[in-house]
């Protein structure tokens, strides 16, 4: 079975861990270490605003390049973490024309972490904060870090419409807090941007108390399908979590499909990748020469 039937928990380093551990009894199943390094001043707000990137990791397409996914990681892993999966969907010859696209995120300070650096696309002040959320209060979220990234993510989108792959055929996903950061900006793109689709794994929506005002008024993704994917033994994006995410969507008149996979944990299995596979192919069918 590869390595990637259950990809892991993506809140990383052993400061992380322990947080897991104390708060719901046991670790992720499987922790992917990355070196956590110690961070001292400039305050969190300095460093986002003067943050490297790294180039991200591009699959390209057998056949003939008509389509694009972005696929984000979540916190404390890399582009890397995902690119058996991209490679399992390659292999198995239904996504030929779809080019995949890695983004890497940078590392900045992570509050949970003990203001550690890990890669991550903005910071979060702890994972209670995201039980909260599911109960309605309102959670201490990063906007500045979470308004980075999304301009971020839109400046790989026009990167591949100006190398001649339309909005409508470009999907953008994610993994858990990359699937937040997929959700919060698919949705909230400004004209012209038109997205193919939306996938958002073990997430939840982001600023979900304004989320309605920061949708432009000229959005053209009011109508963009939206895959959610979710374990119901999720112990740190928790399953209440993705379901008040949903609800709030469907209220506001998105079309979210929501996939519920018995037993998962933080994590991503088998069955949904081929969900999101087949997600893809809807999504981004072929194009005729």
């Amino acid at each position: 079975m590869p390595r990637w039937s259950c990809i892991s928990a993506l809140f990383v380093p052993l400061v992380a861990c322990i947080v897991a551990l104390f708060l719901f009894g046991n670790p992720p199943a499987r922790i992917i270490s990355s070196a956590a390094t110690p961070f001292a001043p400039p305050s969190p707000a300095v460093a986002m605003s003067s943050i490297r990137r790294t180039a991200p990791m591009v699959f390209t397409p057998s056949g003939r390049h008509t389509a694009t996914v972005i696929f984000i990681h979540g916190l404390g892993d890399s582009g890397h973490g995902w690119a058996d999966a991209v490679q399992h969907w390659q292999g198995r010859n239904n996504l030929n024309h779809v080019k995949f696209i890695l983004p890497h995120a940078p590392a900045i300070p992570i509050t949970m972490n003990g203001g550690f650096q890990m890669s991550g696309w903005f910071d979060i002040k702890s994972i209670d904060a995201l039980s909260h959320l599911a109960g309605g209060a309102t959670p201490d979220e990063d906007e500045q870090g979470i308004e980075l990234s999304r301009q971020y993510i839109y400046s790989l989108v026009r990167d591949e419409v100006a190398a001649g792959i339309p909005s409508e055929r470009i999907v953008v996903g994610g993994f858990s807090q990359g699937g937040a950061m997929s959700i919060y900006a698919g949705l909230t793109a400004p004209a012209p941007i038109k997205l193919g689709g939306i996938v958002g794994l073990s997430s939840w929506l982001l600023l979900n108390r304004i989320f309605k005002d920061r949708v432009p008024a000229d959005s053209l993704n009011r109508d963009t399908p939206v895959f959610m994917g979710h374990g119901d033994r999720d112990p740190l994006v928790l399953y209440p979590l993705a379901q008040a995410s949903e609800r709030k969507l469907t209220e506001l008149g998105y079309k979210i499909s929501f996939k519920t996979y018995p037993g998962m944990q933080h994590s991503a299995c088998i069955e949904e990748l081929s969900d999101v596979e087949a997600f893809l192919q809807t999504r981004l069918p072929p194009q005729d020469k």
